[in-house]
């Protein structure tokens, strides 16, 4: 398929699916078809926002640096009164974004900015039909990783135009303050750097401190540990109402196979072996199914119809003692509602039993325990207004924002190594809303733990579909046995990626 014929396939797809005229499933495959994916994290935000994205928000961020206004004030004064446009669907840094774009980058530059934010598949949608039909009508689009290899030839290099563009450059934007597993995971595609980090949602440890001090427990390093300190905290609790742990293992459904990947890779395991077939059912593979299985003995027995949602307010509730899951859970811990203000902390996940090297996978595959999903934000190609919206991205991305993004309560871990030093955000490290006090967690496990899905269209359904609906009849009884369980996935799978493996 051409490059022009597949983005309108996309385009249609994605359109299709905004106006409710095919389903998901439908979609999905559609996009495989068109040879584009979605990172499993997108591809669960089809239809609407993530679901914990606005607990715990603080209410006011700190001043902005006075360089930064005096640069925006110098750099934009040829460009007032251009208008500028940025699509993207409502991630943390979007929405706080959208909140100091008009009394901050405006009334200095005199740029006006339009922030659309909208559902994963309408940016697709969005974006397909600019960059095919070339029109111009956004400036900058929010990329979602595994868009890289269909978008990579229509937004520029933002490095290279750092260095040509030298008189509008904001000094000191530091393009080494992005961690190397953020710069090629996310938002690099075949040595070419497609956008900017923005985002970028991580599992870290997070458990009741008040639990573990009762019980003299120590926080777990290992996964045998982990699984202790679950079956203790679960016999000694369950009476409060209070379990182990808790999970988003609903069948049929992307968080399942979240959780299930984590596990998996912490056991030495991976989705796929060297040759691209699915090698979840190995000797490794078997190991950290097992694991998970145990673990939802210990879970509130609804926890295997809940999705992400539910597990944070499982926890955010009192009704668990703690879980390995996304960090943008914890500063709603923190905020109104919540029933454990104060109680819950962040930790490392504990390191895993084993670990099979990326080279030993298969589609880019990097296992870790700490299971990621990030965008970036791409400047386009066809931007009527490239110089503008230059300026506005630097600033958006820049670590002054990003410092105040975070302290406004963001939740995700932050794409910049200087965030987690900032004064600004060392402080908002205590317990309220907007708490930071997740951070160093979030930093340690991007920087040492961070676990890559594959990368390859066929991901879109299998890891939507084939996977979480075997693994749901596996909780549920439906299979006989693990191992039945993954056979049953591999003969999917292996069917599903057969186009996109070597001969």
């Amino acid at each position: 398929m051409k490059d022009s014929d597949r983005k309108d396939h996309v385009a249609a797809a994605a359109r299709a699916f905004s106006q409710r005229r095919i389903g998901k499933r439908d979609f999905l495959r559609r996009l495989a078809r068109g040879g584009v994916g979605l990172s499993g994290f997108a591809m669960a935000m089809l239809g609407g926002p993530r679901p914990f994205v606005s607990k715990g928000f603080a209410q006011q961020a700190p001043a902005a640096s006075p360089e930064l206004m005096k640069w925006l004030e110098d750099v934009g004064r040829p460009f007032k009164g251009t208008k500028i446009r940025f699509v993207s669907e409502p991630t943390p840094p979007t929405l706080v974004a959208r909140t100091l774009a008009r009394d901050e980058f405006t009334a200095r530059t005199g740029i006006e900015v339009e922030i659309e934010v909208a559902p994963l598949e309408q940016v697709l949608h969005k974006v397909s039909v600019d960059v095919k039909d070339r029109a111009g009508a956004y400036d900058l689009y929010y990329l979602d990783q595994s868009w890289a290899p269909l978008f990579i030839g229509d937004t520029i290099d933002p490095r290279d135009l750092y260095e040509r563009k030298k008189d509008l450059a904001l000094p000191a934007f530091d393009w080494g303050d992005f961690p190397g597993p953020v710069m090629q995971n996310i938002a690099t595609y075949r040595d070419t750097l497609v956008g900017i980090p923005f985002d970028i949602p991580i599992f870290i440890l997070m458990y009741r401190k008040d639990l573990f001090d009762k019980h003299r427990l120590k926080v777990p390093t290992t996964m045998a540990e982990y699984m202790a300190a679950v079956k203790t905290l679960d016999a000694a609790e369950r009476g409060s109402g209070i379990r182990g742990t808790t999970g988003q293992l609903k069948a049929g459904h992307y968080s399942l196979n979240c959780d299930w990947t984590a596990w998996l890779w912490a056991h030495g395991g991976s989705v796929f072996g060297q040759d691209g077939t699915f090698s979840g059912g190995d000797e490794d593979g078997l190991k950290g199914l097992a694991y998970m299985l145990e673990l939802a003995k210990h879970m509130p027995a609804e926890a295997r119809d809940w999705t992400w949602d539910g597990e944070w307010q499982s926890l955010a509730r009192g009704n668990a003692a703690m879980a390995l899951s996304w960090g943008e859970f914890f500063p709603g811990f923190d905020g109104p509602g919540s029933r454990v203000v104060g109680l819950m902390q962040a930790a490392r996940p504990p390191s895993e039993a084993r670990l099979r090297s990326p080279d030993a996978a298969g589609f880019s595959e990097i296992p870790h325990i700490g299971h990621q999903g990030g965008s970036s934000v791409g400047l386009a190609k066809y931007s009527r207004n490239p110089d503008a919206a230059w300026v506005f991205l630097q600033w958006l991305c820049s670590k002054d924002v990003a410092a105040r993004s975070a302290v406004l309560g963001s939740g995700g871990a932050v794409v910049r190594a200087s965030t987690y030093k900032d004064p600004r955000v060392l402080a908002a490290a205590k317990v309220g809303p907007g708490t930071t006090r997740h951070f160093p967690a979030t930093e340690w496990t991007i920087n040492n733990a961070m676990g890559t899905e594959p990368k390859l269209p066929a991901w879109v359904d299998i890891s939507n579909n084939a996977i979480p609906v075997e693994l749901g009849k596996l909780l549920a009884g439906q299979h006989a046995s693990p191992d039945l369980c993954m056979t049953a996935i591999r003969e999917k799978v292996d069917h599903a990626t057969a186009p996109f493996r070597k001969p």
